[in-house]
């Protein structure tokens, strides 16, 4: 075998295993991608991103890794999770996330409950609800959506009866039965924590009671529970419902140490929903 031959022989082999490497590398590359198990996760700064970062720990534990991204907003993270800047997040009940998907067309969807920033009643003149007298003045906020929800945790007290039974989207015009006469007042859902002392008892939101130095579980006369309707949610995108890591991680999420973590953090201002 003469020199020529020798070198393109040995050309051909090296080209040979050139192409052997390259195919093993592609197929170790894709095994290492369809293996991966790292998530966006947005939240909002606060509690919702202090329980995560606990979640994260835990699922850190099982293989996936939550890189979390906090926004100090409420539309950019649905907006973030449409375009597939991220791919989940834990920042809004579910009323919220039905609105967003209905007026914007968002194809996003739910899969587990997280936590209830509960609305309560508070009164100080009250330690009871059935201590409710005849002609009470009761304030409940005046927007749309938490307006509707006071007005539940009303029904739920028995204290009114709605047309609408337990749909989110009610207003003081649903109202069909108020056998104690109460007078209901309108305030900004901002301002009500304040009106206690111009009212018997008042609807106050979490985020409205805690700064105002009211627990919801120590100090109302009546709190949501965990079957509330405005518990808060993991969304992912319609097209994700089924992915086993984002399933996973909702899983993880309600667990024992979660809850533990909540309960002895928040001691009532924010409850588990699972």
């Amino acid at each position: 075998m003469n020199a020529s031959i020798k070198k393109l022989i040995s050309a051909a082999l090296i080209a040979a295993t050139c192409v052997f490497a390259a195919g093993c590398g592609s197929s170790s590359s894709d095994t290492a991608s369809a293996d991966k198990k790292e998530i966006k996760m947005g939240v909002t700064a606060g509690p919702q991103a202090e329980i995560m970062e606990e979640v994260a720990k835990e699922a850190q534990k099982q293989g996936i890794t939550i890189n979390i991204v906090e926004f100090n907003d409420y539309v950019q993270p649905n907006t973030a999770l449409a375009e597939k800047d991220l791919d989940m997040n834990s920042m809004q009940h579910q009323p919220y996330l039905d609105n967003v998907v209905e007026k914007k067309g968002l194809k996003l969807t739910s899969i587990g409950k997280t936590i209830l920033m509960p609305m309560a009643i508070y009164s100080h003149k009250y330690k009871n609800i059935s201590e409710v007298a005849d002609g009470a003045k009761v304030a409940i906020p005046n927007d749309p959506s938490n307006g509707g929800r006071a007005l539940l945790l009303l029904q739920t007290a028995g204290l009114i009866k709605l047309s609408t039974g337990t749909n989110v989207n009610t207003s003081v015009a649903d109202i069909s039965e108020n056998p104690k006469n109460l007078q209901i007042v309108e305030l900004d859902a901002a301002q009500i924590s304040r009106s206690l002392d111009d009212t018997d008892f008042a609807c106050v939101n979490a985020n409205y009671a805690i700064p105002a130095g009211l627990n919801p579980l120590k100090d109302s006369i009546l709190v949501e529970d965990k079957n509330s309707p405005y518990a808060c949610v993991l969304a992912v995108r319609e097209e994700d419902k089924d992915n086993a890591t984002y399933k996973k991680v909702a899983e993880i999420y309600a667990t024992e140490p979660i809850k533990k973590f909540i309960d002895e953090k928040y001691q009532g201002s924010i409850l588990a929903a699972f």
